[in-house]
């Protein structure tokens, strides 16, 4: 059983996040719209339940997302939350001609505001525009961890540019933390060699399903005081329902992985376990993760989330699941209901 509210200092940044922190991609009407409705429901909702992180970005629906975000949470004392945005991608009027914008079969990955499209900027001037747009979209006085946006096609841009200025924030305490966010974990690595980052945001890369990052990244970023947002525990569906159409990192998922999610399934029932609630808590139980965000559409996901977050996980699961080759034996797990007859 995990605490979603417990809260953890990023560094001496005087960032504290909540282990649960609330995602905002869905909310850029992320492949179906959102309702206003629905979006201030789910952050009033996570606000009452005890989520004091939330994060989103220009890109989730050319601002839309921030919008959201900001507006659900004006009503509470400025202090009493941490807030993230991301730089590298301007909101602009225009055409929408980028991959990442569009779908394989035509339609749109964000459902908002059509005449809007992104400019990918990692420049040092860059970063102080996005971050005053951002700022009036959220109509907020400042955010406290400023990600740079999935650099992976500008590295050398990035360090020499975005860097630089995110560094200058922090020094002058426009921003209290920064890092990158990326779906990769060789960049964020590389990342660390050059920049002094507080925590850095990576979705899908250590999750129940694969640990790709588990033996390289995740002591280095012990090594050098960097923090881990974890975002993608569930590998964008495959581990929330691994039957019918699983998906993939947003696409239909390849057999041999469906494979592997219904047999973490099969441990988990085993169990009396939900898989969501497996899926959840295991990234705790690395030292180097400071909060797992999810995204929903609705209140009700924001409190079942919450319930499965909370949910007893014996460590006869943990065991068995490295036991049948499902997870690696270095692996470490959260530290749960202790073993029977031990």
């Amino acid at each position: 059983m995990a605490d979603p509210t417990e809260k953890v200092a990023i560094g001496d940044t005087g960032v504290t996040v909540t282990r649960l922190g609330l995602g905002s991609t869905p909310f850029g009407n992320l492949l179906s719209e959102v309702s206003d409705e629905d979006a201030a429901q789910s952050i009033e909702t996570a606000w009452n339940l005890g989520i004091r992180y939330y994060d989103t970005a220009p890109f989730y629906g050319y601002g839309l997302a921030e919008e959201r975000i900001g507006m659900g949470l004006r009503p509470h004392n400025r202090s009493d939350f941490a807030l993230s945005s991301k730089v590298g991608r301007l909101v602009r009027k225009g055409p929408r001609t980028a991959a990442d914008e569009i779908q394989e079969n035509g339609e749109p990955y964000y459902y908002a505001k059509p005449d809007m499209m992104l400019v990918s900027d990692y420049s040092y001037d860059a970063v102080f525009r996005s971050i005053e747009e951002s700022l009036t979209r959220l109509g907020q006085d400042r955010i406290d961890i400023a990600y740079i946006h999935d650099p992976d096609l500008h590295f050398e841009d990035t360090v020499n540019g975005a860097c630089k200025a995110l560094v200058e924030l922090r020094e002058q305490g426009v921003v209290k933390a920064i890092g990158s966010g990326m779906n990769q974990w060789e960049m964020l690595s590389n990342f660390l060699d050059h920049v002094d980052f507080d925590i850095v945001l990576l979705a899908g890369r250590y999750s129940l399903l694969e640990q790709p990052a588990l033996e390289s990244f995740l002591p280095k970023c012990i090594r050098t005081g960097c923090r881990i947002a974890l975002g993608g525990v569930f590998n964008s569906g495959l581990l929330a329902d691994p039957r019918g159409n699983a998906t993939y990192n947003y696409k239909a998922a390849p057999s041999d992985l469906v494979e592997r999610a219904l047999k973490i399934e099969s441990v988990c029932k085993r169990f009396d376990v939900p898989l969501k609630a497996a899926a959840l808590q295991f990234p705790l139980g690395h030292e180097a993760i400071a909060s797992v965000l999810i995204g929903v559409r609705k209140a009700t996901e924001v409190e079942e989330n919450v319930r499965l977050f909370s949910t007893d996980i014996p460590a006869e699961l943990w065991h068995a699941l490295k036991t049948e080759g499902l997870l690696p034996e270095s692996c470490p797990v959260p530290q749960t209901l202790e073993m029977t007859g031990t």
